[in-house]
């Protein structure tokens, strides 16, 4: 039903909104898929297990925000990281950049109604900042043209999800509202800022529900509590999720050499995370949010 969908609305160019309405006391919110690292044109990208999420959540009907280095794109005339052996023989043209995009928007197709963003990383800003073409804004423009109404988003931004319970006199009777901030992160993935020092360095720069990083292809989904003083007076414990979702790209296989090898990286987990939003028992028309991992 139309009207149970999210709908959503960039309401400047860091903020996406998000609303889910019930048409009664018995419907539940769609889900949310969040979808890092997917290096959709590496070789190495799973695109099998990235299709099958998708599907799922197109039959889901649920909504999919795709964070940063969808693209891959280092293998560029100019870039020192290109490798023949990490190019798909599709992209293997003259006009690389422009065969990207136009692929990637092909495959998406098929899921242009469910993509409500797509964000960038580090590998779409050294493209910006090298060859001075956005390859996330052409994609999302390439997507809006063919029926999308996706939106594209920073490197970091907000998403603010409103979730409403049933309408009354043509107005939503109450709601539940979750601010997540995501940052597609930093450092190198190693021991270090895999671990959760740098959640700690983002809870001391913003305030937020949900805090989502990406960049490091490591998982880490755990929460925290907050002890709140709200208008009435009366002290709340208000909960905070952290997550970092993995990858699709799988560097490592047996462990023979490569990059991430060398590096002294091991496997890494594929897939992305599930937001489910549900009704907190025993508080009426008060929601609280899930997460957690795809199938691999």
């Amino acid at each position: 039903m139309e009207a149970t969908r999210w709908k959503h609305e960039k309401v400047n160019r860091n903020v996406l909104k998000m609303d889910w309405h019930g048409v009664n006391c018995t419907d539940v919110p769609k889900l949310v898929l969040l979808l890092g690292d997917a290096h959709w044109d590496n070789p190495k990208c799973d695109r099998e297990l990235l299709k099958q999420h998708l599907d799922e959540a197109k039959e889901l009907d649920a909504a999919v925000l795709i964070g940063g280095d969808f693209f891959c794109a280092m293998q560029g005339k100019y870039d020192k990281r290109s490798c023949k052996s990490d190019i798909r023989p599709e992209h293997q043209t003259g006009n690389y950049l422009d065969t990207l995009v136009s692929t990637a928007a092909d495959w998406l197709e098929p899921y242009k109604d469910i993509i409500r963003i797509i964000c960038r990383g580090n590998h779409e800003t050294s493209i910006l900042g090298y060859h001075e073409t956005d390859l996330t804004e052409r994609l999302v423009q390439s997507l809006k043209d063919r029926g999308s109404q996706v939106e594209s988003g920073g490197y970091a931004g907000w998403v603010r999800f409103t979730v409403n319970r049933g309408i009354a006199k043509d107005k939503p009777r109450s709601c539940s509202t979750f601010c997540m901030h995501y940052h597609h992160g930093f450092g190198g993935g190693g021991p270090v800022t895999m671990g959760k020092i740098d959640f700690n360095r983002y809870a001391i720069q913003v305030q937020y529900d949900i805090l989502w990083a990406q960049h490091v292809h490591n998982t880490e989904i755990f929460d925290t509590r907050l002890a709140v003083l709200n208008v009435s007076n009366n002290v709340e414990h208000k909960a905070r999720w952290h997550i970092r979702t993995p990858t699709y790209k799988e560097e490592y296989v047996d462990g023979f050499g490569g990059f991430h090898v060398e590096k002294g990286r091991g496997p890494r987990p594929l897939g992305g995370v599930w937001l489910e939003f549900y009704k907190i028992k025993g508080k009426k028309d008060k929601f609280a949010v899930l997460p957690y991992r795809t199938k691999e």
